[in-house]
């Protein structure tokens, strides 16, 4: 099954892909490793912020990592990479808008990393980081990037 019909059967349709909010592009990719830049969680078109331990839940910024995981996608596929070129995701790294106190990252970072083993089976399983960060972009409540090895295209 190819990766947009596992998309259809997940009920899955991918959000618009964001423009970048400074000076960078979305994507670079070098030989056949795409590096897709940090991305903000979009649900419904509207930006998560917030912090969690304060007033963002667990379970909110699951949903927001995993839309960030549905922007990464978004993001390969502007680039006109076909999703079906993804030979394996190698890394995300997650940051979580926190308090200082909060250790609940890779749990949060989990929305993401499940998602892209629903969508890619056992390539979408990866190595990750997930760290606490005091702020990110625009008030965010979570960013991930994704380092991703594509076959010959």
């Amino acid at each position: 099954m190819g990766i947009e019909a596992r998309l259809t059967e997940l009920g899955i349709t991918l959000p618009q892909a964001a423009a970048p909010v400074a000076a960078y592009v979305p994507v670079v990719v070098a030989g056949n490793i795409a590096h897709v830049s940090g991305q903000l969680p979009f649900i419904d078109g509207a930006l998560v912020t917030g912090r969690l331990g304060d007033d963002v839940s667990l379970e909110e910024g699951q949903a927001a990592a995993r839309a960030c995981g549905l922007m990464i996608l978004a993001q390969l596929k502007n680039a006109g990479i076909e999703l079906d070129r993804v030979e394996r995701i190698v890394k995300l790294g997650a940051f979580v808008n926190c308090t200082g106190d909060y250790t609940d990252q890779p749990k949060v970072a989990n929305g993401a990393s499940e998602l892209m083993f629903d969508v890619f089976g056992e390539a979408g399983r990866h190595a990750r980081a997930a760290v606490g960060v005091p702020a990110l972009p625009l008030g965010a409540a979570v960013e991930v990037d994704a380092v991703i090895a594509l076959t010959d295209g």
